[in-house]
């Protein structure tokens, strides 16, 4: 396993960050790390990058233990922060070689993180110099300097534009596709778009740990969006079958909650011609991962 969790706890003072959680990430794997703010992420990720040290429980990243070869570890993650600390006055290819010494990797290093995370255009600027998505950028260069074999991301995409989004997303992405990442965010479509498996944490506490496909269709629910040409009245809605709720979202348009693992949209067609209506629109709308998020943490 690349990451090994087991029965972690942390506490500052009265409040428990961390209550007794596990799990395990494999090799290869892209998992997306969520919830809520004071959940207890970014502790996490600060005890297996050995910045903190548990109160109870062990882990090991990469099969080193956290507590007994945390060099080790250091060597084996990329991290990058929630907050990218960087020097802005030394320029981006000097942070770099700076890093890489500690690192002790060869300087050869430094041009090919900069063409992995498109910093080419602006490895010659001064680090205060450049935009948010760029200062991330860097961040993850950093990160990925010493070839590590695990990716450790606290809010990678944290206060970048749309159009940068997309970028970091693509580089994430594409890094990903030889080593582990584990990362945080609160962009559902982030998550949906780069991991194959999702954890939820919330209160301290593991509430939800399964693939993402596995997930999303998880209680067999879907939501039909039907228009029809005339108006009908809710007492004949209510007769349609395996429907869990029902609104009348404007008009003539409903949105229908079904659950079943049939598609009901059928079921749906064959209710408006009984009923001697058509259907102008008849749309199966899919449950996103922010709606099921928001259920699991209220």
């Amino acid at each position: 396993m690349s990451i090994e969790v087991s029965n972690i706890s942390k506490s500052y003072g009265t409040q428990k960050a961390l209550d007794a959680i596990s799990f395990s990430v494999k090799k290869g794997e892209i998992v997306g790390f969520l919830g809520p703010n004071g959940a207890g992420k970014s502790t996490l990720m600060k005890i297996l990058t050995t910045y903190i040290n548990a109160d109870e429980g062990a882990a090991t990243v990469n099969g080193f233990d956290v507590n007994t070869n945390q060099k080790s570890v250091q060597m084996s993650v990329g991290y990058l922060p929630e907050h990218n600390p960087l020097y802005l006055d030394l320029y981006v290819r000097e942070y770099l070689a700076f890093n890489a010494d500690v690192y002790k990797v060869s300087k050869s290093r430094i041009n090919e993180v900069i063409d992995l995370t498109g910093l080419s255009s602006e490895s010659h600027k001064k680090i205060g110099q450049l935009s948010k998505g760029f200062r991330q950028r860097v961040g993850l260069a950093n990160a990925l300097l010493h070839n590590p074999d695990i990716l450790i991301l606290d809010e990678p995409t944290t206060g970048l534009d749309p159009n940068q989004l997309v970028e970091i997303r693509n580089v994430i992405k594409n890094v990903g596709k030889d080593k582990t990442v584990f990362l945080s965010t609160h962009i559902m479509q982030e998550v949906e778009a780069i991991c194959d498996r999702v954890i939820i944490i919330n209160n301290g506490k593991i509430v939800t740990d399964k693939k993402l496909d596995k997930l999303i269709s998880a209680d067999n629910e879907q939501i039909i969006e039907v228009e029809f040409d005339l108006k009908i009245e809710e007492e004949a809605i209510a007769k349609i079958p395996n429907l869990k709720s029902f609104k009348n979202t404007h008009d003539m348009q409903w949105e229908l909650t079904f659950v079943s693992e049939k598609d009901m949209r059928s079921i749906v067609f064959d209710f408006a011609q009984e009923n001697g209506l058509k259907t102008l629109q008849l749309n199966l709308k899919s449950k996103n991962l922010e709606a099921i998020f928001r259920e699991i943490t209220k």
